[in-house]
């Protein structure tokens, strides 16, 4: 990744900001992508002058595109990171009786697949322009979760999102071979990211003792080792791999 540049979606916090920290360690220029201006920056200023922002919404295909364009003047784009995705709380039939929301479960199918379509294949198309480097000429590392093959009670419209990220997988990878670009997908388990910062110790701790080795919430940077392990690895492709700790999830 010496001066190449690369993608981060998600990057101004959690798994994102910590995938860009080593994109950078690595040598590459990384545009941050996330809809959050102000921690857009904040992440911007932390990661130093190899790093610039850019507002964009990965449904948003003009806004992406001018992520992408914004990286292709930093370096040849060789690597995707995306991380951008959330959850949202639903049962099927909800307690008064009425049936669960459409409209929610359709903003984050929305978001987490159709999101992570959009990225792939604007990625894609600016890869397969590349001059190869040992026959590649870009990776794209997808994000899911292991609720993709266990949800839990509640979880279905982010579990169904992530199916489906996993479902592309393979599919796209086989699809990118003939324009030597890979595709992966890292599954993480349960991470100390902001959205668990806001829990209370103890209920942090009852979640990391779930985790059989170890035994505690995965690091941010546990990802990012991941993430750049899979830009530097010719050989994986078309794989999910689950970062857990051997975590397997309850219903509840």
């Amino acid at each position: 990744m010496q001066n190449m540049s690369a993608v981060v979606t998600g990057g101004a916090s959690g798994l994102g900001l910590a995938s860009a920290h080593q994109l950078i360690a690595d040598g590459a220029h990384v545009v941050v992508c996330d809809i959050n201006d102000e921690v857009g920056e904040q992440a911007v200023a932390q990661l130093g002058d190899r790093a610039c922002f850019v507002h964009a919404d990965v449904t948003d295909t003009d806004q992406m595109n001018a992520a992408f364009d914004s990286a292709e003047t930093l370096g040849s784009l060789r690597a995707v990171v995306h991380c951008a995705g959330r959850g949202a709380p639903l049962r099927l039939v909800n307690k008064d009786g009425s049936p669960g929301s459409l409209e929610t479960f359709e903003a984050i199918v929305r978001l987490n697949v159709i999101g992570s379509f959009n990225v792939l294949r604007l990625a894609a198309t600016r890869m397969a322009q590349n001059e190869p480097i040992d026959d590649e000429r870009g990776v794209c590392v997808l994000t899911a979760s292991i609720a993709a093959f266990e949800g839990q009670i509640g979880q279905i419209p982010y579990s169904s999102s992530k199916a489906g990220v996993v479902g592309m997988t393979l599919v796209a990878a086989r699809d990118l071979a003939s324009k030597q670009i890979r595709v992966c997908t890292i599954a993480p388990g349960l991470f100390d990211t902001p959205l668990l910062a806001n829990l209370s110790e103890p209920v942090r701790e009852s979640l990391g003792s779930a985790v059989p080795n170890p035994s505690r919430l995965g690091k941010a940077e546990e990802f990012a080792n991941l993430a750049a392990h899979i830009v530097a690895n010719p050989m994986l492709n078309g794989e999910t791999i689950r970062l857990d700790g051997a975590l397997r999830m309850a219903p509840r």
